[in-house]
């Protein structure tokens, strides 16, 4: 199996204990999931303030999915989206879908909106 992006909201309900993000356990057990910098610049200041500096050091940890931002490409997502009436994508989740795709990994996530834009944009989800 291909390495899993994990979105924000999967580790923000994995650290709430929501029964859903249980499967992030497995991912990790089989070495499967990967993150991106913006992912991290979501998740690590609120860490970094409660000092919880184990967490920060393990996720910092993580292999990293490349981040190469296609703006050109953000912009047809974005047209894709508009003319499947999918609105109020932001930025920062097109380029989290960007990343998965140039990657060509699965994105994690429990963001309604990715399920939207999957046909759409060719977005693959895990789960």
């Amino acid at each position: 199996m291909k390495k899993v992006l994990v979105d924000s909201s999967v580790w923000i309900g994995f650290f709430k204990g929501i029964d859903q993000a249980n499967e992030l356990n497995n991912l990790i057990d089989k070495n499967l999931l990967c993150i991106n910098d913006l992912i991290l610049s979501e998740i690590l200041p609120s860490l970094i303030v409660r000092r919880e500096n184990e967490l920060v050091d393990i996720l910092n940890s993580i292999d990293k999915a490349e981040l190469r931002i296609d703006w050109i490409g953000i912009t047809q997502m974005q047209i894709q989206n508009i003319k499947n009436g999918i609105n109020k994508v932001g930025i920062p989740d097109l380029i989290i879908a960007q990343n998965a795709i140039q990657n060509d990994t699965k994105l994690f996530t429990f963001d309604k909106h990715f399920g939207l834009m999957k046909k759409a944009i060719g977005l693959k989800l895990f789960l």
